[in-house]
């Protein structure tokens, strides 16, 4: 069994949290999208992933209701993306240093915060998604003096990176990175070098899209018969198995699948229980990667 905590922030908590995308399917339940994220506190979620884009602020008010002080729930959010609605995507970029502030006030407002924990910096530079077009094409550099002043304001207490190149991750260090989130799973591994300098630099590593095939073209890995054939020897799930690998791949990684259904939610923390003898492991590790680097926008 893998270890099932790690540092984030300055802080351990769990390794498996809570990814609140999904909470919008149940945008017209709101009860159940707050009973729902309160089972996931009470199964041991300590760290839960957000942005007021998610449902055009609807997550985040249900973060607001839901969470109480005594729970000490790191909530880590994001900017570089505003809410997009009626549009092709939910979402358009956002990535000039005054819309950055901007969504951090957004967050402190629907959060009812007075300061967000983590917030992590949205590039649009890997991974599948958006791509900056004009003057949304902006300089890492100046995003980063941007997020640090907000840091010293005390409005965020860490910066956090997602959607960024090994370059882009490696000018960042010197502006202090708690956290990278990428596209990345089994089946999509072109991140792994940055990865491993997560590591070395006691980064947490937090993918997005770690079962693959968030869109069209996308490997998933489900599809894959060697994930299919060790989940019904261990009478667990294509995506539980997943899951499991991403934990036993690296220590610093942490885990934030979304969920909608409390019966789903139960199998995601589950998955720490989950051990690979050697041989699996190996069998694992030897599923091909493929690239995930398929813009939509």
């Amino acid at each position: 069994m893998t270890t099932l905590t790690a540092t984030f922030s300055g802080r351990t908590v769990s390794r498996i949290g809570y990814g609140a995308m999904q909470l919008d399917r149940l945008h017209d339940r709101r009860d159940e999208a707050v009973a729902l994220l309160r089972r996931a506190i009470e199964l041991g979620v300590d760290h839960v992933d957000t942005a007021e884009f998610y449902g055009f602020g609807f997550v985040n008010a249900v973060i607001r209701e839901a969470l109480r002080p005594e729970d000490d729930v790191l909530v880590v959010t994001k900017v570089g993306a505003d809410p997009n609605p009626g549009g092709r995507l939910p979402l358009r970029p956002a990535q000039r240093p005054e819309q950055l502030r901007a969504s951090v006030e957004d967050n402190l407002r629907s959060l009812g915060a007075d300061r967000l924990a983590v917030v992590n910096l949205r590039r649009l530079d890997s991974g599948p998604g958006l791509r900056p077009e004009g003057d949304q094409i902006v300089g890492l550099d100046d995003q980063l003096a941007e997020m640090t002043a907000l840091r010293d304001e005390g409005k965020i207490g860490a910066i956090g990176l997602s959607s960024v190149t090994l370059d882009g991750l490696r000018r960042a260090l010197p502006a202090g990175v708690v956290c990278v989130q990428n596209a990345y799973s089994l089946v999509s591994r072109d991140d792994e070098d940055m990865l491993e300098l997560c590591a070395a630099e006691g980064i947490a590593w937090v993918p997005f899209f770690p079962l693959g095939g968030a869109f069209p073209g996308l490997p998933k890995v489900a599809d894959e018969p060697t994930v299919r054939a060790v989940a019904e020897s261990l009478g667990a799930t294509p995506a539980q198995v997943a899951l499991a690998w991403l934990l036993h791949h690296a220590p610093n990684l942490l885990l934030i699948p979304g969920t909608a259904d409390a019966v789903h939610l139960k199998a995601n923390m589950a998955v720490g229980e989950i051990t690979f003898d050697a041989a699996t492991l190996a069998a694992l590790d030897a599923v091909e990667s493929r690239s995930n680097e398929i813009p939509i926008g």
